[in-house]
């Protein structure tokens, strides 16, 4: 294995963490203005993810500083096609965070609903630009022979990946939903398992028609063949038993389930992608890929001696705190949110 195919699969696997983790939080706070009834409920909500929801986005810094040292062209491409996108995300992302700062520090009932509304606002269009964006990502956008990316803002938006973009959101609310049921009781459980009930069958359906579309719109199943492998099939086999788990009220296994689909949906999108990172929608032999992109031999042997010394006291201080804030939350806790 080359460094090239190395680094490319550290991404990957950031980018999965990435969507597993963030993806339950932005989940949470799609649904806090709809379970959480009252005040105190809507603090229990947020407090359920509290702790984590920041050290979550951590792993979009490092995906995205990982690509900026290990492939640079695509780093570049990509951000400066989907700059607007990239920039409505990351106002997003800090209304959010400043709502969760500051929404209970005053005692008001329209300044917390504003916030709770900033953060539901904060955490839907995240998953709903990143869906669009790996949608183009499969389908192909305009770049030419130099790498630069030729297109505008519309050129993004397309039947194909606005369907991406819903899937998207609809899996993380489930997701989102599932946490719930595992860090709330009484009232608020039941609402966050009845919730997944509902959106449970809708993020099956939008996931299928996306597949189904991909066939269509993309060569990700294609260029080998009718069969797409193992992968996609045990991602749609794995989203499809999380109904029956939720209403055996296996809700550890049916947030495991989305966990795994939300995994190999990811993997299944970037082994589609190998060896290119982004396709030209202009002609082929445009594409980017993990060696037109990469940087050269000594920055990727540097990088791997610096990633394989601190990636693991960075994954073990997040298992900890997990583990250490693995409780339920209730009406009666110290609520820090």
């Amino acid at each position: 294995m080359n460094l090239n195919i190395l680094w490319f699969m550290l991404i990957v696997v950031l980018f999965m963490g990435f969507f597993f983790l963030e993806g339950f939080d932005f989940g949470v706070g799609i649904l806090l203005p709809f379970i959480g009834k009252k005040d105190v409920e809507r603090r229990v909500l947020m407090n359920t993810i509290g702790p984590f929801w920041d050290g979550n986005e951590v792993w979009l810094l490092t995906a995205g500083g990982g690509m900026f040292a290990a492939f640079p062209n695509w780093y570049a491409t990509l951000f400066s096609g989907f700059y607007l996108a990239l920039f409505l995300m990351l106002l997003a992302l800090i209304g959010r965070g400043v709502a969760f700062e500051f929404r209970s520090k005053v005692n008001n009932v329209k300044w917390r609903s504003t916030w709770d509304w900033v953060i539901f606002g904060g955490s839907l269009l995240p998953p709903l630009l990143w869906g669009v964006a790996l949608a183009n990502m499969m389908k192909g956008v305009p770049i030419d022979a130099h790498m630069n990316y030729v297109g505008g803002f519309w050129n993004l938006i397309n039947v194909y990946s606005v369907v991406g973009g819903i899937a998207t959101v609809f899996l993380f609310v489930l997701h989102g939903s599932l946490f719930l049921t595992l860090k709330t009781e009484g009232e608020l459980l039941e609402r966050a398992r009845k919730m997944a009930l509902r959106i449970g069958g809708l993020s099956t359906a939008v996931l299928f028609l996306f597949v189904v579309l991909s066939y269509f719109q993309t060569d990700m199943f294609t260029k080998n063949g009718i069969d797409p492998g193992p992968i996609p099939v045990i991602a749609g086999i794995v989203l499809i038993s999380v109904r029956f788990l939720i209403r055996s009220k296996h809700n550890g296994w049916a947030f495991a389930m989305t966990g795994v689909t939300i995994i190999l949906s990811t993997l299944t999108v970037f082994l589609g992608l190998f060896p290119r990172v982004m396709i030209s929608s202009l002609d082929p032999a445009w594409s980017l890929t993990i060696y037109n992109a990469a940087s050269n031999h000594y920055s990727l042997q540097v990088m791997t001696i610096v990633a394989l010394s601190v990636v693991p006291f960075v994954l073990a201080y997040q298992t900890w705190n997990y583990v250490v804030f693995r409780h339920r939350i209730k009406p009666a806790d110290h609520l820090d949110y």
